[in-house]
């Protein structure tokens, strides 16, 4: 099994990727737990029933079903063609606009929240951070999250070293998503930041084989490098996870990482 070393994160293919693998997405990726919500509702000083929301970069709408269901009322940013659709089919009464975090096809002063569940990494912060305060009414919170796979949990641990040797580096890094520490390097040092709160929330949940290799697939590292070139890579990692879960039941521990920054 030969690794082919995907182009840097900061290529346009791995944002355009997700658009071809939207149904994938919709069914393997994980969820977020309620505990988020909590944290968030406790860090922005305000609930989410009653919010105007604007969920950013909202993919297929994992995200997007959740505060809905906190009694939100939410509208969805999505620049791609086939996350967009499936969002669509996924929450048909919930209007999706096609914009990104660096130009919001916003009004100025008109959410509530302001979220980024797993797409804050595909932003320009020197644009997306002025955003964000732009269409933030007084007292708004921008809230953005990751679910990390726990590197804590032994087999995880074996798991991330053989993605690292396939891709050619550090698994973070290569999906873009390891530049959230810069980010929050700029939040610490942005003076027109009043509150800036980082939160750790821990959670499990248990899915079945196949759906653990869909949801690894659907990173943008393996979707640029396509199905032919990582088959062999997945065939050999089915084996590996048959010896730690005989009975075809994966336990996926995870830790959401939570910014939560209240605008003035």
């Amino acid at each position: 099994m030969t690794p082919k070393t995907p182009k840097s994160p900061s290529h346009p293919n791995y944002a355009l990727s997700f658009n071809t693998a939207a149904a994938q997405y919709a069914a393997s990726r994980p969820t977020y737990p309620p505990a988020l919500f909590d944290a968030i509702e406790q860090a922005a000083a305000r609930p989410l029933r009653g919010a105007r929301v604007a969920d950013v970069g909202a993919g297929t709408g994992i995200a997007t079903a959740l505060l809905l269901a906190r009694g939100a009322e939410v509208v969805a940013v999505e620049p791609g063609d086939g996350m967009a659709s499936q969002f669509r089919r996924s929450l048909p009464g919930t209007p999706v606009v096609r914009g990104d975090g660096d130009a919001l096809p916003l009004a100025t002063a008109s959410v509530d929240f302001l979220t980024y569940a797993q797409s804050w990494h595909w932003t320009d912060p020197s644009r997306s951070l002025p955003e964000a305060m732009r269409v933030l009414r007084p007292s708004g919170a921008l809230t953005l999250w990751w679910n990390n796979p726990a590197l804590d949990v032994p087999w995880q641990v074996e798991q991330n070293r053989r993605v690292e040797r396939f891709i050619g580096g550090d698994v973070a890094e290569k999906r873009g998503s390891g530049r959230r520490a810069r980010k929050e390097d700029v939040f610490a040092h942005a003076p027109y930041l009043p509150v800036c709160t980082r939160h750790e929330i821990r959670w499990s949940r248990t899915v079945p084989l196949d759906t653990h290799l869909a949801n690894i697939s659907s990173y943008s590292v393996f979707l640029v490098l396509g199905e032919e070139a990582t088959a062999a890579f997945f065939a050999e990692e089915r084996a590996h996870l048959l010896q730690a879960f005989p009975d075809g039941q994966v336990e996926e521990s995870y830790e959401v990482v939570l910014i939560v920054i209240r605008a003035a």
